[in-house]
């Protein structure tokens, strides 16, 4: 019996009792630890993961991985490091480090664990790690900054990880937060993209996504008051474009845009320069628009205030963590 492979098919992680359930034998299970097959994040659990993966460690911590982890854990826009969130039953007991398993979490703090007592109850038999999709987007938009609130649901809804039932739904659960959903974008392509968008209204600008131009043919990422198309490199997706991208600025340019295009290292790291750019291309037309902080502050996170201003420049974030 392929106890690992049993596991794999099972979510990740199962506990002695299912696979022996499913026809695995206290053998097989010595055997798929000694190959290196399976590893024990806890007392009588199994899992397929290596010990560092963030899935590993949250049932090592006694839950799954919620908010952030769990975004990003599915491959979703997370800008910048965090810590591990793990949401855990409210009456949970004999929680542990993520690292060790014999050392308990109450020892162990601080060790980069969020600890969310919201789970209704234990995993029993399997377990995939992560809690369902709304459920982490509902942390993520009630204790993150705004930008990444919106982006995290920009990439569910791009990705067609939920669809509109979903986001009517969410919005439901959000309450006085739901306004989040609606500033989110299905058209959105990127994090790089979500964010400028993000600041750039919470400015004050009117921001179309993804326009049409030449006839549908084409869409510009962003475009600004209606005169600034903003391009936005994802480095993922613009490496090997540098002549076709120049050669776009001009058509734009020829179109009556004006045409101003960032990487996403700037976006992330240098964002006062690109916001600087756009409100000079904007006087350079004529349209004087008077910048601020639009209503989008009425929705800050009511414990922290927390949000990222549109002059506060952002962590930039290793590129493992952006999509």
């Amino acid at each position: 019996m392929d106890a690992r492979a049993l596991v794999v098919a099972h979510g990740g992680a199962l506990d002695r009792r299912r696979l022996v359930e499913l026809g695995a034998t206290d053998h097989d299970l010595r055997v798929a630890l000694k190959q290196g097959g399976l590893n024990r994040p806890r007392r009588g659990w199994y899992s397929s993961w290596a010990e560092d993966d963030p899935r590993f460690r949250a049932i090592r911590v006694g839950g799954r991985l919620t908010g952030l982890s769990a975004i990003a854990a599915l491959g979703g826009w997370v800008l910048g490091t965090h810590p591990l969130h793990v949401a855990v039953p409210t009456n949970a007991a004999r929680l542990r480090s993520q690292w060790r398993r014999e050392v308990p979490w109450a020892d162990a703090r601080p060790d980069g664990v969020v600890v969310h007592w919201v789970a209704a109850s234990h995993d029993r038999g399997e377990s995939t790690g992560v809690v369902p999709l709304l459920e982490a987007l509902e942390l993520v938009c009630s204790v993150e900054p705004l930008e990444q609130a919106v982006a995290a649901i920009d990439w569910a809804l791009t990705s067609g990880r939920i669809d509109r039932i979903d986001r009517a739904v969410l919005a439901e659960r959000l309450g006085p937060l739901s306004a989040l959903v609606e500033l989110a974008d299905d058209r959105c392509e990127s994090l790089p993209e979500s964010l400028a968008r993000t600041r750039l209204r919470a400015a004050g600008l009117q921001v179309t996504s993804q326009v049409h131009w030449r006839g549908g043919l084409e869409r510009i990422d962003l475009v600004v008051e209606g005169v600034v198309a903003l391009e936005v490199d994802g480095e993922e997706f613009h490496r090997d474009t540098f002549e076709k991208d120049r050669w776009r600025d001009l058509e734009l340019t020829d179109a009556g845009y004006h045409a101003l295009r960032s990487s996403a290292r700037q976006v992330f790291g240098q964002w006062p320069v690109v916001q600087a750019a756009v409100e000079r291309a904007l006087q350079a037309r004529g349209i004087h628009v008077h910048l601020h902080n639009s209503g989008v502050e009425a929705l800050q996170h009511p414990a922290t205030r927390r949000w990222v201003a549109p002059h506060a420049a952002a962590p930039a974030p290793t590129p493992e963590l952006w999509r």
